[in-house]
């Protein structure tokens, strides 16, 4: 006699099966009538007792068919018990084989409701020999009639019903083994699904906008003022402005469609200027200024490209080594560079250094000068030619006046004149560095250089200006700039400009050219100066620059009309080129100036020369309007003196030596 069932180790109840609950219930109804009849033919000693589900009627966990059962069903088929011993085998643990001969279908769920249906009443006695409930047979692989679940382990085989045979295999079958891994991947499956509605929402509305959805921007005047008192008190939302920003250049782009109803334009505007200001730190009247130049768009595009600062470049010093020497020396020391564009051959372009750029050993050579890219153009306007005389009459920190002296091989003569003789030193230092030795430095007040040198081929005049187009440089410029500052500075340029034309020789076989060129990108700086000096003196005009690049200037603004050659000059922006903002201009000497015109521009000075360090009176600037001859006249106090020595020394056409003045001085005093 074998081992019974009690003194085996009991193992962990399987996994619930919860998936044919409602196939159960509804064979349950029909079995009801049946199983009553089958529990009247149960011996009297075996009386059923309520079996709690997931438990065994002796109090253990069900452990299902893990131990097989003692004896074999009646009227059983070969087929029918190999379809009970593929399910055995789905059991955790170690299982044994189930006997051939296992009842069908239907005797099972006659055992499971409680008796024998009622489609076949051929179970006699037999029957209920064989299954043997007093000792435990198949009392422990079945639940009573009563209970609603059943035992999960079968459900993991074929179906047992006829009705659940056509169930879809694909159905997940909830049983407490996988029901925490299904309800992750129900959740994920949901999160996915959120996700995707969410995304078709976010294109619907976007579509919606650029088809025409009207953006709320302004305000309410009663909500405005309670808003801006509001504001007042609290730091501004960054994000909030930004997205204001952008819906109102939106709107201003397609005016008739996004516009709401009874706001004009201007309340656009009004309010995309206040919100630059508040978000790039700008004053409203250097913002507004800049507003005007582009569209709103571009507008919006020049002020989020002042934000970051431009790539840092290189100019080669072809005097004393090739940009392909240059190029490969520094990228041996870590740097990594490339070509700054076609239109240069000797800037290059540096991303990433290892060592400082300002201290290496072709650096202090004198083999590149860091100089930014926007400033190699007014010289390649300039062209200048060996053995010219050129004036370079702003010159310091020297980077356009060693570029002339490269182009020009040392040859011929470069004056590098500075106001500043502070900034004269540096000046200095880069040409001894790089070995420019047909410069000669000076001091002097550019406006005096028709009288105290004269006769050049070719002028350049960087002119100081208000830097507007190096913002990303210096972002002091967006506060400390004001109206007065854009009186004064047009008035010394015009002033300047004047006296580079009246320096140049016309008569000049290979010359006779003026480029004027800033660092700004207002109208009031470049193109009124240059109409000015068209109108004032009218022996020269404008040329093609020979730039490869750049936008035209301006021909019509804010009802101002210019010269239509205007259209020569050359404008560069940070957002279209990625370079420093910039104005370029090349005039041409075609004859002599007028008589007087060299010594009426010199007549008032700016404080001690430099430029922001004094004042200067605003109504001088239209000489015409005195109603003096020419184009301005002389003044005689100023004058006199340089008038005198020129007629003693007989000054020939090319100037003299400034250091003749004190000779000059004492044989006045003598004579």
């Amino acid at each position: 006699m074998g081992v019974g069932r009690r003194m085996k180790k009991q193992g962990p109840p399987p996994p619930l099966d919860e998936s044919r609950i409602p196939s159960l219930k509804k064979r349950k109804a029909l079995d009801t009538e049946d199983s009553t009849q089958v529990k009247k033919r149960r011996p009297s000693g075996n009386t059923p007792r309520t079996v709690l589900p997931g438990k065994l009627a002796n109090g253990f966990a069900n452990s299902g068919l893990k131990h097989g059962t003692k004896g074999n069903f009646l009227n059983g088929s070969a087929k029918q018990a190999d379809k009970r011993s593929q399910q055995a085998t789905s059991y955790r643990g170690a299982r044994k084989q189930a006997s051939p001969g296992e009842s069908s279908d239907d005797d099972a769920a006659d055992l499971l409701g409680g008796g024998g249906s009622s489609d076949n009443d051929s179970l006699g006695a037999s029957d209920d020999e064989d299954i043997d409930l007093g000792t435990g047979g198949l009392q422990d692989d079945f639940l009573e009639s009563g209970s609603s679940v059943y035992d999960s382990d079968q459900g993991n085989g074929r179906a047992m019903f006829s009705e659940d045979e056509g169930d879809s295999d694909a159905e997940e079958k909830l049983t407490a083994a996988n029901i925490e891994g299904l309800s992750r991947r129900l959740d994920a499956t949901q999160e996915d699904e959120a996700a995707e509605a969410q995304l078709e929402l976010e294109e619907a509305a976007l579509q919606t906008n650029i088809d025409g959805d009207r953006p709320k921007i302004l305000q309410d005047a009663e909500d405005d003022e309670e808003g801006a008192t509001a504001a007042s008190r609290l730091a501004p939302d960054l994000q909030l402005l930004r997205t204001r920003i952008t819906d109102t250049v939106r709107v201003l782009d397609d005016f008739a469609k996004l516009s709401e109803d009874g706001r004009s334009r201007a309340d656009y505007t009004a309010q995309l200027l206040k919100d630059i200001c508040a978000y790039y730190g700008y004053s409203p009247f250097l913002a507004s200024k800049l507003l005007d130049l582009f569209p709103p768009r571009e507008a919006f595009a020049f002020f989020e490209a002042n934000e970051s600062p431009r790539p840092l470049t290189i100019r080669t010093n072809t005097l004393k080594t090739h940009r392909r020497e240059l190029a490969q020396s520094l990228i041996n020391r870590g740097v990594t560079l490339e070509p700054v564009g076609k239109w240069s051959k000797v800037g290059l372009q540096i991303f990433e250094s290892q060592v400082p750029l300002g201290a290496t050993p072709e650096y202090l050579a004198g083999h590149y000068m860091l100089q930014a890219a926007s400033s190699f153009f007014p010289v390649m306007a300039l062209a200048p030619q060996p053995d010219e005389r050129i004036l370079d009459m702003a010159a310091a920190p020297g980077g356009k006046t060693t570029y002339i002296s490269a182009l020009m091989k040392n040859t011929g003569c470069v004056f590098a004149n500075d106001a500043n003789k502070a900034r004269a030193k540096a000046l200095i230092g880069n040409i001894h560095r790089l070995g420019a030795k047909n410069t000669i430095v000076c001091s002097h007040d550019a406006r005096e250089f028709p009288k105290v040198i004269g006769g050049f081929d070719r002028v350049l005049l960087d002119a100081p200006c208000s830097g507007t187009g190096v913002i990303a440089k210096d972002p002091s410029v967006k506060t400390n700039k004001t109206e007065r500052d854009f009186m004064l500075l047009p008035h010394l340029q015009k002033q300047l400009l004047l006296a580079a034309i009246d320096s140049v020789d016309h008569a000049s076989k290979t010359g006779g050219y003026i480029v004027y060129s800033t660092c700004s990108v207002t109208v009031e700086e470049n193109e009124q100066v240059v109409q000015y000096a068209l109108r004032k003196r009218p022996n020269v005009k404008l040329v093609e620059t020979g730039l490869a690049f750049g936008v035209e200037g301006f021909v019509n603004y804010m009802g101002k009309t210019f010269d239509r050659d205007m259209k020569m000059t050359r404008r560069y922006y940070p957002h279209k080129y990625n370079v420093d903002g910039f104005f370029v201009s090349k005039l041409r000497k075609m004859g002599p100036s007028p008589a007087g015109a060299g010594a009426g521009v010199g007549a008032q000075r700016v404080g001690n020369g430099i430029v922001g360090e004094g004042t200067v009176d605003v109504e001088v600037e239209d000489e015409d309007e005195e109603g003096e001859e020419g184009f301005g006249g002389w003044d005689e106090d100023e004058d006199e003196a340089y008038i005198e020595k020129g007629r003693r020394r007989r000054m020939k056409k090319k100037g003299i030596d400034p250091k003749a003045k004190k000779a000059g001085g004492k044989m006045d005093e003598t004579s």
